[in-house]
């Protein structure tokens, strides 16, 4: 068995199967340029909503923020005003035991001044 071929019949396969080839590439890269293009896609859709849930929350945490500030505030209002409340209401420790001792020592020399008129047997109004 021969096969004889020519010149142009020659050249007309190989430009078949060159444009076979090239052809076979081209649907191959479009295919692979499809499929990052979805995959593009998906990636971007995935990071809006990403980004979303992100700025949602950072919301949310900025107006939960605001609300722990505004009770701090509250607090440190309550505080400074149960500071000046304080000494109207409560006595300190040293100024009770100062204020007892006068009153026992006054209770004292009242004690003694009876004792003493008891003593001399006067009664009190008589010189």
């Amino acid at each position: 068995m021969k096969v004889e071929l020519e010149f142009w019949q020659l050249v007309t396969l190989l430009l078949a199967f060159f444009g076979a080839v090239a052809a076979g590439a081209k649907m191959m890269f479009g295919q692979f340029e499809r499929r990052l293009g979805d995959r593009f896609m998906s990636q971007e859709s995935a990071l809006a909503t990403s980004n979303k849930s992100i700025n949602e929350l950072l919301t949310r945490h900025v107006e939960e923020q605001g609300k722990v500030v505004d009770k701090m505030n509250e607090l440190e209002r309550d505080m400074l005003k149960w500071r000046a409340e304080l000494p109207l209401q409560y006595v300190r420790r040293e100024d009770f035991i100062r204020n007892q001792t006068i009153i026992e020592a006054k209770l004292d020399t009242i004690n003694q001044r009876v004792q003493n008129i008891q003593l001399s047997g006067k009664q009190p109004g008589q010189p």
